[in-house]
């Protein structure tokens, strides 16, 4: 929906450039906003990742779909330029300009040619800080967002999402998802002033991160910064709850949806941990043991050996910010549900009580320091992990530290996290489907 997107295709990065961030990372306060530079050694493109806090919990007390109708809001236009100026300039360039509203944040995506930088920083700026917010446009977001929603409300995935957000976060945490039909009605009551006063509440340098990697000079990043952002005022922190999330005790929930082939599973609890904080990557890494691709306890047991499923894993998520969340998905043919739950279950408790052994924590370790240098690969990857590491309260630093701290850990110190911080015999179990009688 929020995209004016015409594609210059996948960039390259040499493994050379990703040996360390000295004298390729810069960070600085320009025009009120928090701006990061990386150079890479790929030529000619640029790559823009940025983030404004005013994602989907900033929507209350009001009404709950705001936040994401005026993030659909920012491509259709600005004051001085209709949505088709602006995508023909975008295309003449061979540029791309994106947004995405998630539960804190307005994500923004931009990739360019280098000499069109300053033009496309310009776009942004524009959309970011005049959007046209027009009636007729304002309705076609309200018709398009109620169509994604009354979709959603059929899909086994969507749904067993919403059950498991709701079932382990408390009201007001900003993990909370509201539910599939809270959005509809707030979408259709929905006016173009709540819209106008969300925006002027929420939308400012203030706390936005921008990050700007590729072909870059960093002064002439700067410059053009401060040219197309200087004088925007306001913005808003992110949502912080006063204590992290907690379940005391074990709930299921059950998610009847007629005529659907499967069922969609998701067993976990919150986490009470953040990503910075001192547990989180060892729980992480003992995660990827139990559910991680392929070559995961969860898939070798449950997929492999028994041939209940698909596809199942587990995961650690929605902690870059605040607390987050501890889970297993997976989706099984109604006749084999009782038995897919059942053996997954099977294979947690064993994982929760004997923890991981050596060669499983070695073997991790490799791939998943393998699997973040490819996601470094490419300047899209890199942009994209300097600003959640930002995010996370990192600095630039923290892309070339990450594997030191991957390979320093014990396999003590995994187990004790895991032992630590989840507990299976209280954790949220959600069903959403056509469940057998």
């Amino acid at each position: 929906m929020m995209r004016h997107i015409v594609s210059i295709g996948l960039v390259l990065v040499s493994a050379g450039a990703l040996a360390n961030t000295e004298g390729r990372g810069a960070r600085s306060q320009v025009a009120g906003l928090d701006l990061i530079t990386y150079k890479t050694e790929v030529k000619e493109v640029v790559v823009i990742a940025g983030a404004l806090p005013a994602g989907d919990a900033m929507g209350e007390p009001g009404n709950i779909a705001v936040p994401t109708l005026m993030g659909m809001m920012l491509d259709r236009g600005t004051k001085s330029m209709d949505k088709f100026a602006i995508s023909n300039q975008l295309e003449n360039m061979g540029a791309e300009i994106s947004f995405a509203v998630g539960p804190e944040s307005v994500q923004v995506h931009g990739k360019c040619l280098k000499k069109d930088l300053a033009t496309v920083l310009g776009l942004i700026a524009a959309d970011l800080r005049t959007p046209a917010l027009q009636p007729q446009e304002f309705n076609k977001a309200k018709q398009q967002f109620i169509g994604v929603l009354q979709s959603s409300e059929q899909n086994t995935d969507a749904r067993a999402q919403e059950a498991f957000g709701r079932a382990i976060f408390p009201a007001g945490h900003p993990n909370r998802p509201h539910s599939i039909g809270e959005y509809e009605t707030a979408a259709k009551s929905a006016t173009l002033d709540e819209l106008k006063a969300f925006y002027a509440k929420y939308y400012g340098p203030a706390h936005f991160t921008l990050v700007v990697a590729g072909d870059v000079d960093g002064a002439v990043v700067q410059e053009g910064v401060t040219k197309s952002f200087s004088g925007w005022t306001g913005g808003q922190d992110y949502l912080r709850p006063a204590k992290p999330a907690a379940l005391a005790a074990a709930v299921q929930v059950t998610v009847p949806l007629a005529d659907k082939p499967s069922v969609s599973v998701i067993i976990g609890q919150p986490t009470g941990l953040a990503y910075r904080d001192p547990d989180a990557l060892a729980l992480r890494i003992g995660t990827a043991v139990l559910g991680g691709g392929f070559t995961g306890r969860l898939m070798q047991s449950v997929r492999d050996k028994e041939g209940l499923t698909y596809g199942i894993g587990a995961s650690v998520a929605e902690d870059a910010i605040t607390d987050g969340s501890w889970s297993i998905s997976a989706s099984f043919a109604p006749a084999l549900l009782a038995r897919g739950v059942a053996s997954t279950r099977e294979v947690l408790d064993a994982w929760w009580k004997g923890g991981i052994s050596d060669t499983e924590l070695a073997t991790r370790k490799k791939g998943l320091i393998g699997g973040y240098e490819v996601g470094l690969s490419t300047t899209g990857g890199i942009a994209g992990t300097i600003l959640v590491d930002a995010q996370r309260g990192y600095g630039v630093e923290w892309i070339d530290e990450l594997p030191g701290r991957i390979n320093a850990l014990t396999r003590d110190e995994v187990n004790a996290a895991i032992k630590k911080h989840l507990n299976p015999a209280a954790m949220a179990l959600v069903e959403a489907g056509s469940l057998p009688h």
